[in-house]
C-alpha cells in the first residue's frame, strides 16, 4: 500500500474522491497528509474529520526543507495535488520526481499556467470559442500545469454552455479520471 499526501486549498472534491477510493479499496494507498496553505478550508476540515494529519505550508516557520521533513516522516510516496494554488518548491518537486500528479480542468497545453484556474479556466475556453475542453493529469515539474500529460480526458463545450454548466461536467470527469489515473500510480502502472 502507498502513502499518499494531498496538496490542496479549497473545498477539495478532488481530495475527497481520491480518499474514498482508498477506503474502497479502488485505489491501494492511504491519503496519510494534507498539505494546505489554507488550514481552515473546508478540505482540511474533512482531513481533520477523517483522522488525516494536515500540515500547514507555506508558513513564516515552515520553508521546502520542513516540508520536505514532513513528506518523509509521514512515508509520503506519491503527491498528489487537488486544487493546490501554489507553486510546489522546486526542492520537493526534485525529491519526487515522476511521483507527483497535479488535475487541471482543461486540455493542456492550452488554458494552463499561472492564473488559470478553477472558474477562470472554464469563462476562458467558452470566451475563446473551444468547441471541446477536458481534464489533464500531468507530472509536476517546476511550472505551473507543466510536466508529462499522463491522461486526459475531452468534454464537450455545448453551445449554451456557461463557465459553471461546463465546470460541473468538467468536474464529474476529474473525480473519475484522477482516481483512475491514481490507481494506476499506486500499482505501478504510470512512469
Amino acid at each position: 500500500m502507498k502513502e499518499l499526501a494531498i496538496f490542496v486549498s479549497g473545498r477539495g472534491s478532488n481530495f475527497r474522491a481520491i480518499h474514498g477510493a482508498t477506503k474502497s479499496g479502488e485505489i491501494a494507498g492511504r491519503v496519510a497528509l494534507v498539505v494546505t496553505d489554507k488550514p481552515q478550508c473546508p478540505a482540511a476540515d474533512y482531513a481533520r474529520e477523517n483522522g488525516i494529519e494536515v500540515v500547514h505550508y507555506p508558513t513564516p516557520d515552515m520553508e521546502p526543507p520542513a516540508l520536505l521533513h514532513a513528506l518523509k516522516q509521514a512515508g509520503i510516496d506519491f503527491i498528489i495535488l487537488a486544487g493546490y494554488l501554489k507553486l510546489v518548491p522546486s526542492e520537493v518537486v526534485q525529491a519526487y520526481p515522476r511521483a507527483m500528479l497535479n488535475i487541471h480542468p482543461a486540455l493542456l497545453p492550452a488554458f494552463g499556467g499561472k492564473g488559470y484556474y478553477g472558474r477562470r479556466v472554464h469563462e476562458a475556453v467558452i470566451a475563446s470559442g473551444a468547441k471541446v475542453s477536458g481534464v489533464s493529469v500531468h507530472f509536476v515539474d517546476e511550472e505551473y500545469d507543466h510536466g508529462p500529460i499522463v491522461a486526459q480526458v475531452v468534454v464537450p463545450v455545448q453551445p449554451d454552455d456557461t463557465p459553471d454548466t461546463l465546470a460541473k461536467r468538467v468536474l464529474q470527469q476529474e473525480h473519475r479520471l484522477y482516481s483512475k489515473v491514481v490507481a494506476a500510480l499506486c500499482r505501478g502502472e504510470v512512469r
